[in-house]
């Protein structure tokens, strides 16, 4: 079984955080279950985390090359796997993969955040009858929660991020083999050598984006917003408009509907954004042979904006994604706002660090199409690009209640 993930980027920490990462060297069935159970409660609703089984570790970083496992031993510990996933109340199953790696052997157990959480797994694994506790992830470690985590822990119960959730309304036949296919090709997945010899069921199982019982299996979210044609027939508001006024009173504009999957989307609009908006000047520097250049708006900042947008918005929403282009700002208009405790106070400062997430999955597919970074990285790029280009800073803005969520970006 494969995983719709790049393996050397996975393990190089590129498309997923460190602190949803934990290499160990060897075989230690205790940690590896208290581990498992960490990601499945996914405390902050990061979409777990990755154990890779074979490679050292030194301070939270992977020690390369791996040390790698004998090919004999991955077998029982795949078998072992299926012992301590009953160890787990409830049970809870990650998806196990042996994968071949700088010429080693190693073993890659995703963990997708559970969706019956709250989960408890067993304190040891040498006694006979052993007491059950629940983890978490905190920061990098493997820890029993404080009682204010198990409070909000158990506040979690029942509660799926809507990304993750099953769609009772459509069938598997909504989804496309041939969206799934390019997504793998675009980000090296082994996986996408082996789409067409598997069943198509097996390989929507294996990317976890349907759930369920044989006899009523169904697609979850994330499937149909990324590899469903028309995501709007089950998310009306799931689609990206750029209107360019070209007045400053707004009676003269145009404007252009981006449909399809979500990061078709994006990436369309943003084609949009360079072909047909951003502008490159050049000044000349007396007595310097180098030229200024500079943009009226630089595209790292606009990238990270919407990607922003379609990410974080919520899609059971049925407001659309609206980007105004006036004469002097690009404004960025998502609904609804940041989930609290985030305030309008917090955005001023550019400060935000976000503990919980409205979608769980979204994020983790955009990273590994290199269409966004990490969680709580996007203001600092987007300052970090405004300046390098010697652009006003962005502003961002939500109301009281939360509504909504505006970015702005203003013309150099």
């Amino acid at each position: 079984m494969a995983i719709p993930v790049n393996i050397n980027d996975l393990i190089n920490g590129r498309t997923i955080e460190w602190e949803r990462l934990e290499f160990k060297a060897g075989w230690n069935p205790e940690d590896v279950l208290h581990t498992t159970c960490a990601f499945a409660n996914d405390l902050n609703n990061w979409g777990g985390g990755y154990l890779i089984i074979g490679v050292e570790e030194k301070d939270g970083r992977p020690v390369l090359p791996p040390k790698g496992l004998n090919p004999n031993e991955i077998d029982a510990i795949q078998k072992d796997m299926i012992s301590l996933s009953h160890k787990i109340t409830p049970n809870y199953f990650p998806v196990v993969a042996p994968v071949e790696f700088q010429g080693k052997h190693l073993l890659i157990i995703w963990c997708p955040g559970g969706d019956t959480r709250p989960y408890k797994a067993s304190v040891s694994l040498s006694e006979k009858k052993s007491d059950k506790a629940y983890y978490i992830k905190r920061f990098s470690s493997t820890v029993k929660p404080s009682a204010n985590e198990e409070q909000h822990l158990l506040s979690l119960a029942a509660k799926v991020p809507f990304d993750d959730r099953i769609n009772h309304h459509a069938e598997i036949d909504d989804l496309n083999i041939r969206e799934i296919k390019r997504f793998l090709k675009d980000v090296n997945s082994e996986l996408f050598e082996q789409a067409d010899k598997i069943d198509f069921i097996d390989l929507c199982r294996q990317m976890q984006i349907v759930r369920g019982a044989d006899e009523y299996l169904k697609p979850i979210n994330v499937g149909l917003l990324l590899f469903c044609n028309e995501p709007t027939r089950f998310f009306p508001g799931a689609k990206l408009e750029i209107v360019e006024f070209h007045d400053d009173i707004g009676d003269n504009f145009t404007e252009t509907i981006f449909e399809g999957p979500i990061h078709i989307q994006l990436q369309e609009a943003l084609r949009y954004l360079k072909n047909n908006v951003i502008q490159e000047r050049v000044r000349k520097v007396e007595g310097r042979a180098e030229a200024d250049r500079f943009y009226n708006y630089p595209y790292a900042a606009l990238e990270e904006v919407l990607a922003n947008a379609i990410y974080h918005r919520s899609y059971e929403h049925r407001s659309t994604i609206e980007v105004s282009i006036r004469n002097n700002q690009i404004n960025v208009l998502s609904f609804p706002g940041p989930l609290p405790p985030v305030t309008n106070e917090d955005l001023q400062k550019k400060q935000v660090v976000s503990r919980d997430y409205r979608n769980r999955r979204i994020g983790d597919f955009l990273k590994e199409l290199q269409l966004t970074e990490g969680r709580n990285t996007g203001f600092p790029k987007i300052t970090r690009s405004l300046k390098n280009n010697g652009s006003p800073e962005a502003e961002y803005i939500t109301d009281p209640e939360r509504i909504s969520f505006l970015s702005v970006i203003h013309c150099h």
